[in-house]
């Protein structure tokens, strides 16, 4: 999937959409996306002035997104006005090493479960082969 494609299944626009390309799907399994990081992103203004890093809290947005356009093509689906798609919870976040400008990041997300409207997603971002943060994501489809 291209930018085009991404913004048909994310709500998300500058500057939260974390997600450039999805370079592989399996439907109701597994995405694997990717986010360029440059020196351009606005929180590296502030995080830090002297040495940038992507703050983790975006790390794990950014698996999170991938869940959202995982979860909105297995059910052949896209967000709309009327509804929003939150997290509920994130277990077992783990950081490993700083994401700094120039890095791919690797969005791997894997479907755990599904049930009652729960979501519940296994991630992994990754820099080249190493690991950077990895955490298990719940999310829910709500209307507003």
């Amino acid at each position: 999937m291209d930018i085009h494609e991404i913004l048909e299944h994310l709500p998300h626009r500058y500057p939260m959409l974390l997600v450039d390309r999805v370079l592989e799907y399996e439907p109701g399994k597994r995405i694997l996306a990717l986010k360029n990081v440059t020196i351009n992103e606005h929180f590296f203004v502030g995080h830090f002035p002297y040495h940038p890093v992507m703050p983790g809290v975006l790390v794990i947005e950014a698996l999170a997104q991938a869940a959202a356009i995982l979860s909105f093509r297995s059910l052949d689906t896209k967000p709309d006005d009327k509804s929003v798609y939150y997290f509920v919870g994130i277990d077992e976040a783990r950081f490993k090493r700083p994401v700094v400008p120039g890095d791919q990041l690797l969005l791997e997300v894997t479907a755990v479960r599904n049930a009652r409207g729960l979501y519940k997603f296994s991630g992994q971002a990754r820099v080249g082969e190493a690991l950077v943060a990895e955490a298990k994501i719940l999310c829910t489809l709500r209307s507003i």
